[in-house]
């Protein structure tokens, strides 16, 4: 199956508008995203987080989202995953936030799981992948990744205006081979994929 999420099933089609709704309705209850940028849903945030599928190796089984809050991209990656054999665990310390991402699992059927606590007090989840949006600067992502990513993983994190700093910073304090992606969605925002990560 092909790693990115261009051409589309109608039942990922179907289940992406479902989510969608999901995140509308449960958005007006709890702070999943920001309600300004509900009225761009599908663009600024589902489409935003399947072309991380892009961004990834082509072969892996198991994805970790940290910090998935709204399920942004977690739930997105396991909707464009159904029926793949692989699984996605997302990582969220919120109990409501948890809450909502066990009624989209659930009610789409994704091979999908939830993972309540701090990123920082889970035991090594051992991903090929793992992704976090807007959750902490690329140094502390990296503390993260270094725990729970296998020895041949890859890290994919969207970044925005600050990444040329967050990148040198990051570089006082790691090692890491770097790949920096456009995105298709904003022009100031670029996708880092990260692999090899060490203490420098």
């Amino acid at each position: 199956m092909p790693a990115g999420a261009a051409n589309v099933s109608r039942e990922t089609e179907a289940k992406l508008a479902a989510y969608a709704d999901l995140l509308r309705k449960w958005t007006r209850k709890i702070n999943l995203v920001s309600r300004a940028t509900l009225d761009d849903l599908e663009h600024r945030h589902i489409v935003d987080s399947a072309q991380l599928l892009d961004c990834a190796p082509m072969e892996w089984e198991h994805w970790v989202d940290l910090g998935s809050g709204g399920g942004l991209p977690g739930l997105v990656i396991a909707i464009h995953s159904v029926g793949s054999g692989r699984h996605i665990t997302l990582v969220e310390s919120d109990q409501r936030k948890a809450a909502f991402l066990r009624t989209v699992i659930r009610e789409l059927a994704l091979p999908a799981k939830v993972s309540v606590g701090r990123v920082a007090d889970q035991a090594p989840l051992r991903a090929d992948v793992i992704s976090a949006r807007a959750l902490a600067p690329l140094t502390t992502l990296l503390r993260y990744a270094e725990k729970h990513l296998s020895p041949d993983g890859t890290a994919v994190f969207p970044k925005g205006r600050t990444v040329a700093d967050e990148i040198a910073t990051a570089r006082t304090e790691w090692s890491f081979a770097l790949t920096k992606l456009p995105s298709k969605t904003s022009p100031d925002s670029v996708i880092l994929r990260i692999e090899d990560i060490h203490r420098a």
